[in-house]
């Protein structure tokens, strides 16, 4: 069972969210450890699944992909393991997570036209019915996520 995290592996996850090339040195000044000491607590985090890993966060845009779109698709079950390997190879597929409802699976893409996302969904439309919504603009980021779980409160 992993044990609970404290306030400075809290403090040591969220700067690493900030920022993720932030040195090891200024990671250790910051929480008040010794940089070994700090080392240490970001090697046990990685090694029990807390941090999975450090990602550059890349403008698609300026890559090229000035499409990103939210497709689901209600996938017929005896298809669901072929088309889970097709997601993990296409590239363009950001991400493909279970989700309930009507649909069984959300995807998050980026193409750089609206054709070549065309040519994508007619090739899922074989797995099942599919559903696109095309992204105008996003109001709030991807970003990490709170330090201590929160409910938020309504009214």
């Amino acid at each position: 069972m992993k044990k609970k995290l404290d306030f400075i592996d809290r403090q040591i996850i969220g700067l690493l969210q900030e920022n993720a090339r932030m040195s090891l040195k200024d990671i250790a000044s910051r929480v008040y450890l010794s940089s070994p000491a700090a080392s240490a607590r970001m090697d046990k985090l990685e090694r029990e699944g807390y941090i999975t890993g450090f990602h550059a966060s890349i403008n698609h845009a300026l890559m090229g992909y000035h499409i990103k779109a939210f497709i689901t698709i209600a996938v017929k079950a005896p298809l669901r393991d072929e088309f889970l390997d097709y997601m993990r190879q296409c590239r363009n597929v950001i991400e493909c997570s279970c989700i309930t409802g009507d649909y069984a699976m959300l995807l998050e893409v980026v193409y750089p036209c609206t054709e070549a996302l065309e040519q994508f969904v007619a090739k899922i439309q074989r797995y099942g019915k599919t559903k696109t919504q095309i992204v105008y603009s996003t109001a709030v980021e991807r970003r990490g996520v709170l330090q201590e779980p929160e409910i938020e409160k309504a009214g």
